[in-house]
């Protein structure tokens, strides 16, 4: 089928009772809104991914394929992951709530549908969306490393390229699916922001290089109440020796020097990683205070450290 006009948001119905189909299909469409149409769970993973819709009100007791898979399928597939799904659920169904957010649903409403409330709730969850939109957009043309996931079930909502190169990298991905060791420290820096108190970045290690997570804050949207958003940073050596020579001038070995003087290290200890002697790193370090204008080790330490602070923080 043709692309939609992207003129109007585009809502999905999924629903296999025609009379439910048609009050939200004119209440939609009288509000301007283009609406989309789908009566299986077959058919609305089809018409999600070829369409693209902005929102998908989504019935969760549906024969056959019900509504909770047809969200995990939306949810587990990169390319409509992004899209907010609203559960349509009966009155006296709470489970089907739990089941719904644990699908990767945002939110529900509850039948007998009433078209202001799923109105409602649509333009809330279209405004969000639009500003995730906006967002991802940004880190993907600066090359930025952001994800969002889900606080209930863990599940990534969305992640720019590098996020997901690094996740590969670092992880056993399976799904689109956060890994334990990330979920564990998110539970944590969210008490911890709660409480007022300061969380530590998650650090995972492989072979010299270092991937950090922070979490962002998303406190002044209400809206997110259920979704967390996570800067990811890589560091190495290498890249840092690299960083440091390119500031301050130096040789290879002098930024050497340099980068294990930060970490705390002896000449002795620098020269048995660098295989020198300690007479020969000394020579070095003294090239580094002559380029950099101090004259104590502690000096050197402090001004290379700064710079490293500001290479991390940009």
């Amino acid at each position: 089928m043709p692309p939609i006009s992207r003129a109007a948001d585009v809502i999905l119905i999924v629903d296999d009772v025609p009379e439910n189909l048609a009050v939200l299909h004119d209440a939609l469409d009288e509000t301007g809104y283009t609406v989309l149409i789908a009566t299986d769970g077959e058919s609305a993973l089809l018409r999600a991914r070829q369409s693209m819709p902005d929102v998908v009100l989504l019935d969760a007791s549906m024969p056959g394929m019900d509504g909770f898979e047809v969200c995990r399928r939306l949810k587990n597939d990169h390319v409509t992951q992004h899209i907010p799904v609203i559960f349509m659920t009966g009155l006296t169904e709470a489970e089907h709530v739990v089941a719904g957010f644990e699908a990767g649903g945002t939110d529900y409403v509850t039948k007998p549908i009433r078209p202001t409330e799923a109105l409602a709730r649509i333009a809330s969850h279209l405004q969000n969306s639009r500003v995730m939109t906006q967002a991802r957009s940004a880190l993907d043309a600066y090359g930025q490393a952001t994800m969002a996931i889900t606080l209930h079930n863990g599940s990534i909502i969305w992640q720019t390229p590098l996020a997901r190169q690094w996740l590969g990298a670092y992880f056993e991905i399976e799904r689109e699916q956060a890994p334990p060791q990330l979920l564990a420290w998110v539970s944590t820096a969210m008490t911890a922001k709660k409480e007022g108190r300061e969380s530590l970045p998650l650090v995972v290690t492989k072979s010299t290089n270092r991937l950090s997570f922070f979490l962002l804050d998303l406190s002044s949207d209400p809206l997110n109440d259920n979704e967390c958003l996570i800067l990811l940073r890589e560091d190495s050596d290498g890249a840092l020796i690299q960083a440091l020579m390119l500031s301050f001038k130096l040789t290879m070995r002098e930024s050497e020097v340099l980068y294990w003087i930060i970490k705390g290290k002896t000449n002795r200890d620098i020269g048995d990683i660098l295989g020198s002697s300690p007479r020969t790193v000394n020579k070095h370090l003294e090239h580094v205070f002559f380029k950099l204008g101090v004259e104590t080790r502690t000096a050197a330490a402090s001004m290379a450290m700064n710079k490293v602070r500001s290479i991390r923080s940009g």
